[in-house]
């Protein structure tokens, strides 16, 4: 049976501030049925850096998510800025919330952030021989721990449970893997 896509009736936006946008819509099934309503988180996407020194120390931050109610440890990540290019945000963000910068960021995967109630997607960004040259500024919101964690260490963070945001594992084994560095 091939899959179809649901036709939008009515979409309004009921929420819109810089921090969260929220889409109402009523969507009519390929059955016919009327699914209202269905809510869409509305964003550009965030970026997410896996950078790297030049002595093989990964960039990590620790730091409080309200959300969860708790402080995790992940990469340096961000959201985009409206109408901000996904590697701009990398850059930006790599440096506002760890002062590191990287010659480099190459993009090397682009993944679907929450397909069944969200328009963002992820994009990873690996950084080689990162430096503490720049700049940080974290938002008013964030207070945030730099930590440089051995390369050969990261996995046995994820696998501990240190390390649990979905999409921050995910981008950690996607730069592994594509640094060679995962057992096939």
């Amino acid at each position: 049976m091939p899959h179809r896509k649901w036709e939008i009736v009515s979409s309004e936006l009921v929420v819109d501030s810089p921090w969260y946008s929220l889409r109402r819509d009523v969507c009519r099934l390929p059955d016919g049925s009327l699914v209202d309503p269905y809510y869409v988180r509305v964003h550009d996407g965030f970026a997410v850096i896996f950078a790297v020194t030049s002595d093989e120390r990964v960039v990590m931050i620790r730091q409080y998510k309200h959300g969860y109610g708790e402080v995790v440890l992940e990469l340096p990540a961000g959201a985009l800025e409206r109408g901000e290019d996904p590697l701009s945000c990398a850059v930006r963000e790599l440096e506002e919330e760890t002062g590191y910068v990287a010659p480099t960021l190459q993009l090397l995967a682009e993944f679907a952030a929450d397909p069944t109630s969200s328009t963002g997607k992820l994009y990873l960004f690996l950084g080689r021989d990162a430096t503490p040259t720049g700049r940080a500024a974290p938002d008013s919101t964030e207070n945030i721990e730099t930590m440089l964690v051995p390369i050969r260490e990261v996995l046995a963070r994820v696998r501990s449970g240190e390390v649990f945001v979905q999409s921050h594992v995910a981008a950690i084994y996607t730069a592994l893997d594509h640094l060679g560095l995962l057992k096939s």
